[in-house]
């Protein structure tokens, strides 16, 4: 699956809940390959909209190994007590931030199987990827909940990074019609 890159307009939306008719055998290959291009790329979490999917979900693998799937996640219960630590995303590749969130969630969600669950005061990493995904489901990204100016930068470089890209993409093009059309001719004078 192709990672969404920020400046997309699938990571600033707010996503639509799955409905219960939705989780199936389809939806279950779905979640597989987010899992699989979530720990290809080294990354811990991956929601639905960073793979192109404008749905409440995500999966994660925190530091217990565990993967875990959540569908149409409600966060119940935060902390008081928040903790600063450095975040990154696979859609803001290259980059993190010192981010300041509860230490403590409590979240409910569906599983893979449509089957709701519960998770009381999650801590540590576990806590800081539920909310981090969390935010991805409402079009919030890490860099919204820091400081300004490090966002400013990040928006500018990596619109100055797709800009480079689709120009690129524009001359490839361009060459490609210009080699196909001389290809043409040379077939045209031939017959």
């Amino acid at each position: 699956m192709r990672i969404c890159k920020i400046g997309e307009e699938v990571l600033s939306l707010t996503c639509e809940p799955v409905k219960p008719e939705e989780i199936d055998d389809n939806f279950r290959n779905t979640l597989n390959e987010m899992f699989d291009t979530m720990i290809s790329a080294n990354g811990v979490g991956l929601a639905a909209p960073q793979v192109g999917i404008a749905k409440r979900f995500f999966v994660l693998m925190s530091d217990d190994d565990v993967k875990r799937v959540f569908i149409n996640p409600e966060i119940t219960k935060t902390s008081a007590e928040t903790v600063a630590y450095e975040e990154g995303c696979l859609s803001i590749p290259g980059e993190s931030e010192s981010i300041v969130r509860p230490v403590k969630v409590s979240v409910t969600a569906l599983n893979e199987n449509g089957k709701r669950f519960t998770i009381e005061d999650a801590d540590g990493l576990l806590a800081r990827i539920i909310q981090h995904e969390n935010d991805h489901l409402n079009g919030v990204l890490y860099i919204d909940r820091g400081d300004e100016e490090f966002k400013k930068e990040i928006i500018a470089k990596f619109k100055k990074r797709a800009e480079k890209a689709a120009a690129k993409a524009a001359a490839r093009a361009a060459k490609k019609a210009s080699i196909e059309a001389k290809i043409a001719a040379k077939n045209k004078k031939g017959k």
